[in-house]
């Protein structure tokens, strides 16, 4: 069975790239380092805010490689999602062997309107290989971005084919009742967690495993804070900070904040089809965040 430790405060860590658009491994492994020291419990590798569907299969699997080599790998939860169910096969097979704590599948998400039976045939092939890991596989549900929800009816389903392996779900649909909903699923089998800092007081107190969060990336020492000390003051700051990111082009936003958190501007690049903030824009974001920051 794969160890882990995936509860608490889980940022969505971005990828850095190099100036030619390839992962830049060293610059990522010194960001994921520095968010383990700064409060984060876990991370979650190649997921939307890492940019992994703007990724070649090679480039994921050597982000992937990268991680598991450099980093304690029961800290780390990884997203294998594809449109292609082939590559969401073997990006889930490679997590098996290279002893992930876990692997956040997206549905397929190309098509639009899909049944409950189509997801759980795409789920069923990725399970079904890595049958002999019995790595942990946590859904992600991120409706408006994959077109696609996992109902409540469908991850029950689910649970009751695969006993085990359905640990728990990224919900960033931000619909509180879903995600309440799916927190009581088989006597509150299920790890839920929410996407938005927000809800972490409510995870202090039982009602989710924690939050897996793009902003967490920047706000993870007062994230800490709120779920493992109650502090109330610093989850006003840590949800200032997530309107501050989320208002305009929320991945840039955080990689050129990341950028300043580092003191290095490499980690702003982004790949296409997005595009990083110009001078202006990074400074104005730079002042917004040390306001709120600030002693």
């Amino acid at each position: 069975m794969t160890e882990t430790d995936l509860k608490g405060v889980v940022a969505a860590i971005p990828t850095p790239f190099d100036a030619s658009g390839q992962p830049d491994l060293q610059r990522f492994v010194k960001l994921a380092e520095h968010l383990l020291a700064n409060g984060c419990d876990a991370l979650n590798v190649c997921g939307t805010t890492g940019e992994a569907t703007s990724m070649s299969l090679r480039q994921r699997q050597d982000v992937m490689q990268a991680a598991s080599a450099s980093l304690p790998k029961s800290k780390l939860m990884v997203g294998t999602g594809a449109a292609a169910t082939a590559d969401a096969v073997e990006l889930t097979k490679t997590a098996a062997e290279m002893g992930f704590a876990g692997a956040l599948l997206l549905p397929p998400f190309y098509y639009k309107g899909v049944s409950d039976d189509g997801i759980a045939a795409y789920l069923r092939e990725v399970i079904t290989a890595t049958e002999a890991s019995a790595l942990p596989i946590y859904l992600y549900n991120f409706p408006a971005l994959s077109g696609l929800t996992y109902t409540p009816e469908l991850v029950g389903r689910l649970m009751d084919e695969f006993p085990g392996r359905i640990r728990g779900v990224k919900d960033s649909s931000g619909d509180m009742p879903y995600a309440r909903a799916l927190a009581g699923l088989k006597d509150g089998a299920l790890d839920v967690f929410p996407s938005n800092e927000g809800t972490l007081s409510e995870a202090r107190g039982g009602a989710f495993a924690g939050c897996i969060s793009a902003t967490a990336t920047l706000s993870s020492p007062w994230c800490a804070a709120v779920f493992h000390k109650g502090d109330d003051a610093a989850l006003e700051t840590a949800v200032a900070m997530r309107k501050v990111l989320s208002t305009g082009a929320l991945i840039p936003n955080i990689k050129s904040a990341a950028g300043g958190m580092m003191d290095d501007d490499a980690y702003a690049r982004v790949r296409p089809p997005l595009v990083a903030l110009n001078e202006t824009e990074a400074a104005e974001l730079a002042a917004k965040l040390a306001t709120l920051t600030k002693a």
